[in-house]
């Protein structure tokens, strides 16, 4: 196997086993997807590796990572890919270059706030802000994504932005690389967290001036990844330790 879909394998494996030890997880529904390039080596958002059907995140391994093409064929792997994973992620790789990595979740707090009429992560709070400019809202629940329609409408909603909150519904996390897409999914759900529980207090939310917006956008347009890169390396540290089969 070449030694980057290996990896990519692993990648993707830990984050899923990592969402499920952070209870970003739901049962064995949502997903995450790691497009690769074509044999050509161009990245066209054709070819990528995602979670197979009905397995609990916890459990899932590298070799269990299905490789699927846009059209829905298994090109490597002895699973199948739920309907709506396929069609949410196929048409989203495949409209946004920038969407390198997928992750959709139901995660508790971040979808909360997706339940609330114009809800909004308001830029209050330091975690917020590492997502100030990078959020776009689908205000339109459509039913389950069970046709390339919908995954098509959900993929022209991000535009081109990194994180998509889906009314009534959750969120989606994008990205150039796994630990980039799911640091992102893993901060979002703090932020949100602690603006649940603020507003929960039923005062009023403190401002940021819009000079201190623009100065900490700033920062984290280098230290995000950053950021990142060492807390995925520390995941990844931890796992192997603890779990070292999702290897295999």
């Amino acid at each position: 196997m070449n030694t980057d879909i290996r990896q990519a394998r692993i990648d993707l494996a830990c984050s899923l086993r990592w969402a499920a030890r952070y209870g970003l997880n739901e049962g064995v529904d949502n997903h995450f997807s790691l497009a690769l390039p074509d044999d050509d080596g161009v990245m066209r958002g054709n070819r990528f590796l995602i979670n197979p059907f009905g397995w609990h995140w916890s459990e899932v391994t590298a070799s269990s990572m299905v490789l699927c093409d846009g059209d829905g064929n298994i090109l490597e792997g002895d699973e199948t890919v739920e309907d709506t994973a396929f069609f949410i992620h196929s048409e989203m790789h495949k409209a946004v270059p920038s969407a390198v990595c997928i992750m959709h979740t139901h995660q508790p707090y971040a979808t909360a706030l997706t339940l609330l009429e114009d809800g909004r992560l308001e830029m209050c709070e330091q975690n917020a802000l590492m997502f100030d400019g990078r959020i776009a809202y689908d205000d339109e629940y459509g039913g389950l994504a069970l046709d390339e329609n919908e995954g098509a409408r959900m993929a022209s909603k991000i535009g081109n932005k990194s994180v998509l909150f889906l009314a009534c519904h959750g969120v989606i996390t994008t990205g150039p690389t796994v630990q980039d897409t799911f640091n992102d999914l893993y901060y979002l759900e703090r932020a949100a967290k602690f603006q649940v529980l603020a507003k929960s207090t039923g005062r009023k939310l403190r401002s940021i001036p819009e000079e201190t917006r623009a100065h900490t956008r700033q920062q984290a347009s280098t230290e995000n990844a950053r950021v990142a890169d060492r807390h995925f390396k520390a995941l990844r540290r931890m796992l192997e330790k603890e779990e070292p089969e999702f290897l295999n």
